[in-house]
């Protein structure tokens, strides 16, 4: 295997949350973020290459498209490169929702 075939490591579960605390003062400041989690395949420890970042937002504004487009590539860029998948929290369907909330783990 050359080293350009090597996989990359993958950022685990603590490392995500680790990150999204450091990075929520600005996340608050720029973006009205009024809470942010991590659930998913991260969260389980089912993720593989192929995985994105499943992030559950609050905001305290509801930015325009533009925004929230910037905000998940902001969050990408903190998370090593993996694509992240931006849900907002008061937009989950009732089923879908409480499972997950249930496996949710906030910054």
């Amino acid at each position: 295997m050359t080293k350009t075939d090597e996989p990359h490591t993958l950022p685990d579960r603590d490392e995500i949350i680790s990150i999204l605390k450091k990075e929520m003062t600005y996340l608050k400041e720029e973006f009205k973020i009024s809470e942010i989690g991590l659930f998913g395949s991260y969260v389980r420890g089912e993720e593989d290459n192929e995985s994105d970042i499943d992030i559950l937002v609050s905001f305290s504004e509801i930015p325009g498209f533009i925004k929230f487009m910037r905000l998940e590539d902001y969050l990408s860029h903190c998370l090593h490169g993996i694509k992240v998948d931006l849900v907002v929290k008061n937009s989950l369907k009732t089923n879908i929702g409480k499972e997950v909330l249930s496996e949710a783990i906030f910054a």
